[in-house]
């Protein structure tokens, strides 16, 4: 883990941050001001972490990650590359939460076993929206600002609502696609084409490297 000082080719932690010793944080990532990164957390190269988030105990984070202010990313959270997450998102980790058990007692972290989400490469998560363990949300996937997941999102969907729902399919570009054949959608920013097949959808290129 980069000092405090700043060194330019590796990281930045603000000096109001709370990063464990025992964090890693990857080359060119930054870590803002009154953000916490527990112990054993990993993030990857380039990843910025903003003002108040925090980063639970062991958290798995890749490369060119975003998360936005007061994001709360609770253990044990996974988190592949290059996914964003907005201002006052929260993943869970506790499908039946208590603070007590059933005598009164006080619940300790041997009392349950957290329970993680599960974030795949490119996808993105709306300002408030929240995401409910366990749940997947898929490859370049979105969740729109406020909504609550929980279920898991396939690949390149688009889902909005409490709870969420399916609403359209996205690109890697983050717009809706255009229906171009039976199946076959365009990205129309980028050109590229989709297939949807038994309710799922790829890239073609993808398709094409199988047959």
């Amino acid at each position: 883990m980069a000092d405090r000082e700043g060194d330019p080719v590796s990281t930045r932690i603000a000096p109001s941050a709370d990063v464990d010793e025992c964090a890693q944080i990857g080359d060119g990532s930054s870590v803002w001001h009154l953000a916490q990164v527990r112990e054993n957390a990993v993030l990857g190269k380039n990843c910025i972490v903003g003002r108040g988030a925090y980063v639970g105990t062991g958290v798995q984070i890749g490369d060119n990650c975003k998360i936005q202010n007061y994001a709360l990313v609770y253990e044990p959270a996974s988190l592949e590359d290059g996914v964003f997450i907005g201002p006052a998102v929260v993943l869970t980790n506790d499908y039946f939460p208590r603070a007590v058990n059933p005598d009164g007692t006080p619940k300790s972290a041997h009392d349950w076993e957290p329970i993680g989400v599960t974030l795949k490469e490119g996808c993105s998560l709306g300002a408030r929206s929240t995401c409910v363990a366990p749940v997947t949300v898929g490859r370049w996937a979105t969740v729109a600002a406020g909504a609550v997941v929980v279920k898991d999102v396939p690949d390149f969907a688009l889902v909005a609502g409490v709870p969420a729902r399916f609403l359209k399919w996205v690109g890697k570009a983050g717009v809706p696609l255009l229906a171009v054949g039976d199946g076959e959608f365009k990205c129309p920013q980028t050109g590229e084409m989709y297939i949807e097949t038994d309710g799922r959808l790829r890239p073609a290129d993808e398709t094409q490297e199988e047959n």
